[in-house]
């Protein structure tokens, strides 16, 4: 079913992919029409500006003052004559040139740029006008900077060739105004591929294609574009798919290069109403697509409706009868978690009330033996001097004394006076009757106290018998190990009190805080502990109010916190 799925949505991708495509190229090719259209009218206005002037100079070549001026008349009165010529037929500029090139009369002799005495024999159109040719160039002024179309024709044949040559100049700015104004995007080459006319300003003077160092200096000999780098310009065409790249845009291109001196015009329309409405076509057949499939759905889901209506009161009633099974079983999970959870807290509570009536008999039992035993042992030392057996039954004799006092702790709860007491007072004291433990297991304890005093209300004894047996447990963990490390941290938070013991010895392996909470349990060899230091700590630790936690450091070791309540302010007080 899955795989079907996925099939008929890559093949509706794919026929949305198809149908854009198709609707593109239609619409594309609308464009290219309209695009072919708008090229023939630029081309022909073109053409039209650039031969409107074509006929003027041959008519001045044959004017009699022109003539009379090259045979030594006074060009003053000639170029008032061409500049009368000049105003009235739009020109840049007409001028007269003798046969070296130099001019002698200009329609802008009044002015500061004006042309006369400049010569201009390097100028392609000069050149072949006195080889008897109508000659035609583009170039931006030698004089002005200002660029322009230029016509030239011989005047007075003579034996000797031309006496002079007559030229005009044609500015093709409108043209290129005109084309801005549009908005449309057109160029116009040369024969070299170099941009003469733009309606984008960046594009003129670039190349379209890069120019050989010929090319070069061959145009910088006619001084034809004066100072420009002629950069190439960044754009590339696609003449087959009819479209061209420039800056980064995409367009649509046509080029025509039916215009005089192999100049080529390009015009450029952008694909965004193709794209657009080949987009809106595409959308709306595929919505068209989409309502058909809505309109099958519906008249199924009518269908499958009166089915579905059918079972939906049996699918009711078996999901409240799930719902009824499902709260049942919670219920009882819960029931049998609280009975698990209270049968070991009884069983917890039978074994430390078993334990509580053996250390009362056991204390009260032993307690006199033991004192008499340390007598007899101490009089038989003052009476015969110390002895290697003396000493042993010593260690034996200070041995139980030491277990009659952890169990004289499940025998006397509830009879402790507490009190306002400084928890750093308290760590001190547990340290100082561990000199002896934490000297012979060569091992460093760094205490990090707070600034201030932080007070618990507890009884002094037994808080500080909870550090001690936690401490000694810390040092026991480290005995062996690399590193003797023990850190004794004191924090606070609001009204609670963290006390953490962080060793880096064995770990707690695999057992857990409860498991070494259980009265005997101990990890250490035999004779070296009842397992009674965690039970008895933890019965104290909870006196108070507070809990015990455990775990393991990821670089070794273990830390134990002491959780207590800080002491009230009325306590303080």
């Amino acid at each position: 079913m899955r795989r079907t799925h996925l099939l008929l949505v890559a093949a509706f991708v794919t026929c949305t992919i198809g149908l854009f495509y198709g609707s593109y190229t239609y619409f594309k090719g609308q464009e290219l029409d309209r695009a072919a259209a708008r090229l023939t009218l630029y081309r022909s206005t073109a053409e039209n500006e650039l031969r409107h002037f074509a006929h003027l100079p041959f008519l001045l070549s044959l004017d009699s003052v022109v003539q009379g001026t090259l045979a030594g008349a006074d060009p003053q009165i000639l170029s008032v004559r061409l500049a009368r010529f000049a105003q009235s037929a739009g020109l840049d500029a007409i001028y007269l040139m003798d046969r070296t090139g130099l001019t002698i009369a200009a329609s802008n002799a009044q002015l500061p740029s004006s042309f006369v005495g400049q010569n201009y024999s390097f100028r392609p159109y000069f050149q072949d006008a006195m080889n008897g040719e109508l000659a035609e160039f583009y170039g931006i002024g030698a004089t002005t900077g200002i660029p322009g179309y230029f016509y030239a024709m011989p005047v007075g044949f003579t034996a000797d060739g031309p006496s002079g040559v007559i030229a005009i100049k044609v500015n093709l700015s409108a043209l290129q105004d005109s084309w801005q104004a549009s908005g449309e995007r057109i160029m116009l080459t040369d024969a070299n591929g170099i941009v003469l006319l733009a309606s984008e300003p960046e594009w003129r003077y670039k190349s379209l294609d890069v120019l050989t160092q010929q090319q070069r200096v061959l145009m910088a000999s006619f001084r034809q574009f004066g100072q420009e780098p002629l950069d190439p310009l960044e754009w590339s065409a696609n003449h087959f798919d009819q479209t061209a790249d420039i800056g980064g845009q995409h367009f649509l291109y046509l080029s025509t290069k039916d215009l005089p001196n192999s100049w080529e015009l390009h015009f450029f329309l952008p694909d965004d109403e193709a794209v657009t409405r080949a987009a809106l076509t595409t959308g709306a057949m595929v919505l068209a697509a989409v309502l058909a499939i809505i309109a099958l759905q519906i008249r199924r889901g009518r269908l499958m409706g009166e089915a579905l209506r059918k079972s939906e009161d049996e699918e009711v009633l078996l999901r409240r009868a799930n719902e009824r099974l499902a709260i049942e079983i919670d219920e009882r999970r819960s029931a049998e978690h609280a009975l698990q959870k209270t049968q070991a807290d009884l069983e917890r509570a039978g074994r430390l009330a078993a334990l509580g009536q053996l250390a009362s008999s056991v204390t009260h039992e032993l307690g006199q033996p033991i004192a008499a035993m340390r007598n007899q042992i101490v009089a038989s030392e003052m009476t015969a001097g110390p002895s290697v057996l003396g000493e042993k039954m010593q260690g034996l004799v200070a041995r139980m004394e030491n277990i009659t006092k952890q169990l004289k702790f499940f025998s006397r709860k509830g009879r402790d006076k507490f009190e306002a007491i400084d928890i750093e007072q308290i760590v001190t004291d547990a340290l100082e009757l561990l000199v002896p433990s934490i000297t012979r297991a060569d091992a460093s304890i760094e205490v990090q106290n707070l600034k201030i005093p932080v007070l618990v209300h507890a009884n002094r004894l037994r808080l500080e018998q909870v550090i001690t047996n936690i401490v000694r447990n810390a040092l026991d963990a480290v005995d062996g190990a690399d590193v003797r490390q023990i850190n004794i941290v004191t924090t606070t938070d609001k009204d609670r009190l963290y006390l953490d013991v962080t060793d880096t010895g064995h770990g707690l392996g695999d057992y857990t805080l409860d498991d070494l909470r259980e009265p005997f349990a101990t990890t250490r060899e035999s004779g070296q502990g009842m397992g009674l230091g965690l039970t008895i700590s933890a019965g104290i630790v909870s006196d108070h109010g507070g809990t015990i936690t455990a775990w393991d450091n990821r670089a070794g070791g273990a830390t134990f916190r002491i959780d207590l309540p800080c002491a009230p302010k009325d306590a303080v007080k």
